[in-house]
């Protein structure tokens, strides 16, 4: 539902008194509707933002935004519904809120068989993108409850949340693996030095996700993780799916492995993908509804591009083709299509491209054999496959004389910094840039993979347990994030790589070019 408010009548809301919200009556009643997994904002722009939360039974959502924490300009909106069809979930679209403003909300639930029974309100915040040139600040990472690692409060539960919202970014980009659909977490793991992991569990993350149902529980679990929530409350979301909102490397070809009894994988894409988009605060697509990419602009510094490496790629496979063909989709035509557009018309300062997954990290879809990558690099240059949609973009991006790109990625679990030098790739018709490398937020620790020299990247930054530590747990320590700040003033970008801890382990100030 899209809910429409004058920029007039909301800024004049508070002057017009007391007595024009109409506050809902707040049943004493033992059994009122909650608020089940915290509160949730995100695609937020300069003037406005989607609002999520989930009810514990059929529910009216009610909102009311103010630009004050007090509520003392509150507005009340229109209640929409939350039903078993959404698995109670429900998110509103907010719009013509003023720009470069916190912006506080509160969501409560009204029952819908008796409307005189109303659930406590939850608060939440998040502040509207910048008319100005301001500062803009922002993490990213992904990989969230992976290779069994789940919720473990004697190890202090999801804390990278809690570490990341020490800066109090403008926004959080997810870059995906949001959920480990096909991953079991167990009640204990036995870790190497002989002590237990122990994971709060529940029944349906006992096996590999197949139902409806399923899926949706593998999104709720994360959300039984206090930091997170409490991240959720304060930060807004720029989320993108990868294979693991799914299945592992999952394509339209993909083989499933025995344990699963639902043998087509585009039935259980369809169930991943919409459980993914009843999970998350995303903005819908009217043209093609359940597009996960799409352009987010954070005021006149920042546009962030949304990829999309899962929908419309061919299949997991040699990918060896000197021409682009189906075969070779990664992004596929209208997607590439739609990237040059908006690189080509960006206005902004910094154009970051969100790529779930890495350039030049190869991945094997069939690792054991070393064979048919499910990433965008093929083995050492030149161009084949899926990398020919990388250096069609590339050479783009120099042709147009686009400048200011950063590609900003997760998915391998370690963190790393590459700076592409043209100079040292076998495909030269592209200007340098850089692609920097976070996560896993919670999850094992892996890598390093190895890199091809396609597009030359140079390492100027890895941090990775090495082959003989594979898969370490949380409490290694090596969980990590990304920071990005933006000097309003200057318009420099400083990138900073972190752990948990909130170690800074590498950082760099990138410069901007005059456009």
């Amino acid at each position: 539902m899209t809910l429409r408010i004058s920029r007039r009548k909301f800024l004049s809301s508070a002057a017009a008194g007391a007595g024009v919200i109409a506050m809902p009556h707040l049943s004493r009643a033992a059994d009122r509707p909650a608020v089940t997994h915290g509160v949730q904002s995100g695609d937020v722009s300069l003037d406005g933002g989607v609002v999520w939360a989930r009810a514990d039974r059929p529910s009216q959502m009610m909102v009311e935004v103010a630009t004050t924490e007090s509520f003392k300009d509150a507005r009340a909106l229109p209640p929409i519904a939350a039903l078993p069809e959404s698995d109670f979930t429900a998110k509103m679209l907010l719009e013509n809120l003023p720009s470069g403003q916190d912006i506080f909300y509160r969501v409560r639930f009204r029952d819908l068989a008796h409307v005189n029974v109303i659930g406590e309100p939850v608060v939440g915040r998040f502040s509207t993108a910048p008319a100005d040139r301001r500062d803009v600040s922002f993490v990213w990472g992904g990989d969230v409850a992976g290779q069994g690692w789940g919720i473990n409060p004697d190890d202090g539960g999801m804390f990278t949340f809690a570490t990341m919202a020490k800066y109090k970014p403008d926004f959080f980009l997810h870059s995906g693996d949001t959920i480990y659909a096909d991953g079991v977490i167990p009640s204990e793991v036995k870790l190497a030095d002989g002590k237990l992991w122990k994971n709060l569990t529940i029944p349906e993350k006992a096996k590999v996700a197949e139902t409806l149902d399923e899926y949706r529980a593998a999104h709720k679990y994360n959300l039984l993780d206090e930091h997170l929530r409490g991240f959720n409350a304060e930060v807004p979301i720029f989320v993108q799916w990868d294979d693991h909102e799914v299945t592992n490397n999952w394509s339209l070809s993909k083989q499933l492995p025995a344990a699963y009894k639902e043998r087509d994988i585009n039935v259980l894409a369809a169930r991943a993908a919409r459980a993914f988009h009843e999970m998350y605060p995303m903005r819908e697509s009217l043209n093609e509804p359940g597009r996960v990419y799409r352009t987010l602009s954070y005021g006149p510094h920042l546009d962030v591009f949304m990829l999309d490496e899962r929908s419309y790629r061919g299949p997991n496979g040699p990918n060896q083709q000197a021409s682009y063909g189906p075969d070779a989709h990664f992004l596929g035509p209208d997607q590439l299509a739609w990237l040059k557009r908006g690189l080509l018309n960006s206005r902004a300062t910094w154009k970051v491209i969100a790529s779930d997954m890495p350039l030049s990290i190869i991945v094997y879809d069939d690792a054991a054999n070393r064979k048919d990558s499910e990433a965008f690099a093929q083995g050492d240059g030149p161009p084949r496959g899926r990398e020919l949609e990388i250096a069609e973009i590339l050479r783009f991006i120099k042709a147009a004389g686009i400048v200011n790109t950063v590609w900003l990625t997760a998915d391998v679990h370690y963190a790393a910094a590459h700076y592409y030098n043209p100079n040292k790739a076998q495909f030269q018709d592209f200007d340098p840039f850089w692609e920097f490398v976070s996560g896993p937020l919670h999850a094992g620790t892996f890598g390093p993979n190895e890199l091809d020299n396609t597009f030359g990247p140079e390492v100027k930054f890895i941090k990775a347990p090495g082959a003989d530590k594979q898969n370490l747990p949380p409490s290694a320590g090596m969980q990590f994030f990304g920071h990005v700040k933006i000097d309003g003033a200057t318009g420099q970008m400083t990138v900073t790589l972190r752990d948990r801890a909130d170690v800074a382990l590498w950082s760099t100030t990138l410069d901007p070019k005059p456009a």
